[in-house]
């Protein structure tokens, strides 16, 4: 009995000293040791308590443990891990620097995991890529693009061959948010989708949320891609470049004051234009961008930033038809530290998106854009061990041009017209909280609320019964209401006004160390609308805001997924099924005309859609050898029913496939390291061909067959389905060994075997035969390329 007494105390006292004992705090910033940029999402683990924790946005890490010596792992996509061990007896500040593995020390183990699949986090339904696997990927015309990576991972399609914007589980192009530098981009291609508008080279950290999105982000139902560009070297001077056949790039970096502050400016220009003069061609289509940072360490807890980017594209046949059209982003930040568990970073930012249009054989010029302001201010509370809150607030005003036609020429015979503004205020709170539970059980929960409010402008249609969209049951056929009247507004009145809560929650739990099952529901609410009747964006499309005829889409997800981890890392699997459902989509009467459209409420009906699918990712991570493969299995539709019984709807009140269906979504990603001097890279690519509509008969009309189309039979057709194959191999000179000018060459082919993808199919009389033929509009064939990239 006194023994059993004496065992009792023992381990009350043992007890009482381990609830007792002091808990400490570690925070600081990690680095890339070349250049002193900080690193994003670094792993932070201490072995021996099962603890541990990422660095933020802004490399900033904070935790707090056990007094004590403790060993500290510090690990990061591509670069060496760092051991150590801490002795903390009381709060304490400390920063590492991170070598890249090809430069590791003796004393530093290299963990060779790019891309390692995280088990325990709650987060999924994320695509991470480096920039070094983004620059691998084989790609058109030889230059390295983010969006045509992201299209090599499951969920993740294409519009089509050369159409700008990407599709996300389902989803429209408009439903995806892209944040650069946390500024909003509204057109993300060069060239209609020739090229991608982020600079490989000035990108840091590329982040793909397709489900379970934190709290943080709103205003799109899809998906968010969240883009960090570089900080810039604060070390030493440095110039990075590449020259292509159609396209070359230079960025330079270096220390304003050394260690402290550092700038970025980086730009890239297309010139195949200038040659087709030589050709006796006067036609241009070329593109140009230019981004910029300047960042100031004030102290330990103060720094300032300021980005910028502007990018312009130009197309023209002659003079007589010229396009342009860009993007303007201008971000300042602060990021302040108020103590060691409270980070906060406060944003001022500028976007522009604006699309121009001269027709000097018509006469006229076209402008129109999209402009907003928006400040944020948000704060990472490292609360303790166990929980970490986020949380802020973010309003952003938005000005809408819908287009302006100018007479460019007085003997035009064009009337000046200006299509009426529109205003509007978005303001958003939330809180987002990571909870470790247990160690096997972890939650990542939180709210967004949001407010929408439609603000006054210059006219507004009214209706009868506030119908702007009528049913004419004789020719049993939707057609646009006559205006009853016109209401002027103040901008300060309101015209409509949308609250709405979006909560969010994702769990993991952790089977053993190597398995975990997550799962995820997110609510989003879209106040924003791009207008456009075809597969993908255009810079024609208008965007336009939420109000009295328009509502705001609303998306429920659910996701559950398998997370496994072999041989120590060197395999991944990702396996996820999804289920999404969106309120007040909005669809569009047949014959709806979207140009230069002033009461476009009476063109379009809001609807509802739905998405589900499985998604499957293997990837081999060390060796040699590594690469992924992707599967996707999923299905898009959309039903617009009729308001009333007698109301048919559109496609007869059915559910029809939306545009960017792809029933199978198939990719392989390869690439070999031969020696120190050549690494081979490939992809291949399947989908779908996208939904479509084929003639259901003709008629003749003064001699021409004219195709006949059912109206109720929406996207019933499809394209032929998509695929090609890409290679290209990177020769690194033995010669670059110590020298400070460093070199390589790309060589690669696009679409190795040729083939004709239809980008569309139009029906129309042949001119010899005099009968109605289907012609395949194909964009590219094989298509070789070489580029020198360096750096010195």
């Amino acid at each position: 009995m006194l023994r059993k007494k004496q065992l009792f105390v023992f381990f009350l006292l043992i007890s009482l000293s381990i609830l007792g004992q002091e808990k400490i705090t570690l925070s600081g910033t990690v680095y890339d040791n070349t250049n002193n940029e900080t690193l994003i999402g670094v792993s932070i683990f201490f072995p021996e308590l099962n603890a541990g924790t990422t660095t933020n946005e802004y490399g900033f890490y904070s935790i707090t443990i056990p007094e004590g010596n403790h060993k500290i792992q510090i690990s990061y996509l591509g670069y060496a891990t760092l051991l150590e061990t801490i002795n903390l007896s009381e709060k304490t500040t400390k920063n590492f620097k991170l070598l890249e593995a090809t430069e590791s020390l003796n004393e530093i183990v290299i963990e060779s995991n790019i891309e390692k699949l995280n088990l325990k986090t709650p987060q999924m339904s994320v695509n991470k890529l480096t920039s070094s696997t983004i620059k691998q990927i084989p790609v058109v015309l030889g230059e390295a693009d983010i969006i045509k990576s992201l299209i090599l991972l499951p969920g993740v399609t294409s519009a089509g061959e050369g159409a700008s914007g990407f599709n996300v589980r389902g989803g429209a192009a408009d439903q995806n948010l892209i944040l650069l530098d946390e500024a909003i981009v509204f057109n993300s291609s060069h060239l209609f989708g020739f090229f991608s508008v982020f600079n490989p080279d000035v990108i840091k950290d590329v982040r793909l949320y397709k489900g379970g999105i934190p709290a943080k982000y709103g205003g799109r139902l899809s998906s968010v891609l969240d883009i960090y560009q570089k900080e810039g070297n604060s070390k030493q001077f440095k110039v990075t470049g590449g020259v292509g056949l159609v396209s070359s790039r230079l960025l330079i970096e270096g220390p304003l004051e050394k260690e402290k502050s550092s700038f970025l400016i980086g730009g890239r220009s297309s010139y195949a234009h200038i040659f087709l003069p030589l050709f006796d061609n006067d036609n241009k289509a070329y593109f140009y961008d230019v981004n910029s940072k300047i960042n100031y360490r004030f102290n330990d807890k103060n720094n300032l930033f300021l980005s910028t980017y502007f990018g312009k594209d130009v197309f023209g046949l002659s003079d007589n038809f010229v396009n342009d059209y860009g993007n303007t982003v201008v971000n300042l930040r602060w990021n302040h530290l108020f103590t060691d568990k409270l980070f906060s970073n406060l944003s001022l930012i500028y976007s522009d998106y604006f699309y121009g249009l001269i027709l000097d054989f018509v006469g006229f010029e076209w402008d129109s854009g999209i402009t907003n302001f928006n400040l944020k201010y948000d704060f990472n509370h490292y609360v303790s061990e166990k929980v970490k809150l986020s949380y802020g607030i973010n309003n952003i005003y938005i000005k809408f041009n819908p287009g302006e036609i100018i007479p460019n020429r007085e003997d035009s015979g064009i009337v000046a017209e200006k299509l009426i503004d529109k205003y509007a205020n978005e303001f958003a709170a939330y809180i987002d909280a990571e909870h470790k539970i247990s160690d096997n059980f972890r939650l990542q929960y939180g709210v967004r609320f949001s407010n929408f409010t439609r603000l006054g402008q210059d006219e507004l249609n009214t209706y009868a019964n506030d119908q702007a969209v009528v049913y004419n049951s004789e020719f049993k056929k939707y057609e646009s209401a006559e205006a009853t009247g016109v209401e002027n507004y103040k901008r300060s009145d309101v015209l409509a006004s949308f609250n709405n809560l979006e909560p969010r929650v994702s769990m993991s739990y952790i089977l053993d160390d190597n398995t975990s099952i997550k799962a995820s529901y997110n609510r989003m609410v879209q106040y924003l609308h791009l207008l456009s009747n075809t597969s993908s964006p255009t810079p024609l499309d208008v965007w336009t805001p939420s109000g009295t005829f328009v509502k705001p889409q609303q998306l429920n997800q659910y996701a559950v997924g398998y997370f496994k981890s072999f041989n120590e890392g060197k395999y991944t699997l990702e396996t996820e099924t999804f289920y999404k459902d969106i309120s007040n989509r909005i669809d569009y009467i047949n014959g709806a005309n979207l140009i230069a459209n002033n009461e476009i409420e009476t063109i379009i009906l809001n609807g509802k859609a739905r998405a589900y699918g499985l998604e499957m990712l293997f990837k081999k991570n060390e060796g040699k050898f590594q690469g992924w493969l992707s599967y996707t299995l999923s299905k898009s539709e959309q039903l617009t029913a009729g308001r009333t019984a007698e109301e048919p709807g559109i496609n007869n009140g059915e559910w029809y496939s939306t545009p960017y269906d792809k029933t199978h979504d198939f990719s392989i990603n390869a690439s070999y390291k031969l020696n120190d001097k050549w690494k081979f890279n490939s992809n291949f690519v399947f989908q779908t061909g996208q939904p479509t509509n084929y003639p259901v008969g003709q008629y003749e009309y003064q001699g021409l067959n004219v195709p006949i189309y059912d109206d109720n039979r929406r996207n019933s057709d499809r394209l032929p389905n998509y695929h090609r194959l890409d290679i290209s191999a990177t020769l690194n000179p033995k010669k670059n060994i110590n020298r400070k000018w460093q070199g390589e060459w790309v060589f690669g082919i696009y679409n190795v075997y040729g083939r004709q993808n239809a980008a569309s199919l139009a029906f129309t009389q042949n001119q010899e035969t005099f009968r109605n033929e289907a012609v395949q509009t194909s964009i590219f064939g094989l298509v070789p390329s070489i580029t020198y990239n360096f750096k010195f």
